[in-house]
């Protein structure tokens, strides 16, 4: 059963460990307004909020694609949709100003649209802020309108804040959930005997979840995984779900044994909540994260499940690689680091051992002379997949190119380091010559594939015209004032 709260209202529900919340709600629930489009989430007709209590009782929401959540992920949530925004004839000023707005168009897309201003409203409501347009691009990023009309869903979006808002709406503070109790369904002793979709709240319960069902696939944010679901109709006897693991939602500022610094960034942290971290660190990697997905995808994906899912085309793996992350990995025999060097063993083969899960990816701290470029291309440039990604690492001491760390997405079967390039550019200046030994070692050590995204011939060539960029941006870097400037560079 999954006891949450609908609209404000509690609800329990059985479902199967493979129904999704979309299926949830307009199969069982009846509630239609809810929308599907592509089952991939992508178009963001089937946009809900999800709302989660701070300690205070007050509900802080985010968007989501309810075709691709796990529906038992609602456990102890509230789940708004856009039934729940009306109060009788008193609209939410999200409704109101797309009705002033004309924002509808067709209407199909339109309730998706809704809940992804009325996600925007509440967070504007929370933390007042102007609504600058990269703001505003990011909330309704997720969101396609059919019918093109998003002149008027974007005068809509700007002029929300003209329309009341009742403060006693139900939205703001959290009711009594008395049935909507959180459990550490990983335990076996309180597991029900039926229970197929466990929801382990410690590092222990989950181990032992993993341990009683070894067969069952992991799952976090469900932005890949349930892909399989909803376009491949595979169905699961037992899910294991991690995102209530409290060792895997954290992220700790540490030192390891080697004396480099960083932080320890749980495998279940998502996007969202890592991007203040980034945002101050790591810019580049940062702004990479506004083209992996929309504000539904960023909300829900981790870290943790892009590496384990060890796709060649995923988009952080290149990046972690060439800031030499590591891992941590926690098993039936305890925990080990690994460098995620050694992680990536062949195409969607991992080192991984029988019954471990990855627990935390570290990532050091910059150093003030570094450099990192992250580069991706696709053939649309937002919310689409890579078809060839590259990270770039360096610095330049001296006139000469040091600490060179070249890694690639969709140029092998694996996210992959570039060895013999960076020792083609490792302690020699920026020249010509210098790169095009460099682009020569490259091709030589790399055979991507063709597929929909990309010819290998293309590949080859992108990855080539990226060191050619690469070459370009450290040229202009011809003092460490200006290694520092060109690190903060989009």
């Amino acid at each position: 059963m999954i006891d949450f709260l609908l609209n404000g209202q509690p609800r329990s529900v059985a479902a199967t460990p493979d129904t999704s919340v979309l299926e949830l709600l307009r199969d069982t629930l009846g509630q239609t307004g809810t929308k599907e489009g592509c089952a991939s989430g992508d178009c963001g007709a089937c946009t809900v909020a999800v709302g989660e209590a701070d300690e205070a009782g007050k509900m802080h929401y985010h968007s989501a694609n309810a075709c691709i959540m796990p529906a038992h992920q609602l456990q102890g949530r509230h789940l708004v949709t856009v039934e729940g925004l009306a109060d009788g004839d008193s609209l939410h000023p999200a409704q109101a100003a797309m009705v002033a707005c004309h924002g509808s168009q067709c209407g199909f897309c339109t309730p998706g649209i809704v809940m992804s201003l009325f996600t925007l409203h509440e967070a504007q409501s929370e933390t007042p802020a102007p609504l600058t347009p990269e703001r505003l691009e990011a909330a309704l990023g997720g969101n396609l309108c059919r019918c093109t009309g998003y002149r008027p869903i974007r005068d809509a979006a700007l002029t929300m804040g003209e329309h009341p808002a009742p403060r006693e709406a139900w939205w703001f503070e959290a009711p009594a959930m008395a049935s909507a109790v959180q459990t550490d369904a990983g335990e076996a002793d309180s597991t029900p005997p039926d229970e197929r979709f466990l929801q382990p709240t410690t590092l222990a319960a989950l181990l032992t979840a993993r341990k009683r069902h070894p067969d069952a696939p992991l799952v976090a944010g469900g932005t890949d995984l349930w892909l399989d679901v909803t376009q491949n109709l595979a169905r699961y006897e037992h899910v294991i779900d991690v995102t209530r693991v409290d060792e895997l939602s954290r992220i700790e500022a540490a030192t390891l044994d080697d004396g480099r610094e960083g932080w320890w960034v749980g495998a279940a942290v998502t996007y969202t909540r890592l991007t203040p971290l980034l945002d101050e660190h790591f810019p580049a990697f940062a702004h990479l994260l506004h083209r992996l997905g929309s504000a539904q995808i960023r909300n829900r994906g981790t870290l943790g499940g892009n590496v384990a899912n060890a796709s060649p085309i995923g988009d952080t793996p290149p990046v972690l690689l060439a800031l030499e992350a590591r891992l941590l990995l926690a098993g039936p025999e305890g925990e080990r680091e690994l460098a995620l060097d050694d992680f990536f063993l062949d195409y969607k083969k991992t080192a991984l051992g029988e019954g471990e899960v990855i627990r935390a990816i570290f990532l050091p701290a910059p150093k003030p002379e570094h450099v990192l470029k992250v580069w991706k291309i696709s053939k649309r440039r937002e919310d689409d997949i890579s078809a060839l990604l590259g990270a770039f690492h360096w610095r330049l001491e001296g006139g000469v190119l040091r600490e060179v760390r070249l890694a690639f997405g969709g140029m092998a079967a694996i996210p992959k380091r570039a060895y013999i390039a960076e020792s083609a550019l490792e302690g020699q200046p920026p020249t010509e010559a210098t790169f095009t030994a460099a682009r020569s070692a490259l091709l030589e050590a790399f055979t991507p594939m063709s597929d929909v995204r990309g010819s290998a011939d293309y590949r080859r060539l992108a990855a080539a015209n990226l060191l050619e960029r690469l070459r370009r941006v450290v040229v202009d870097c011809d003092s460490a004032e200006e290694v520092m400037l060109n690190a903060y560079a989009h």
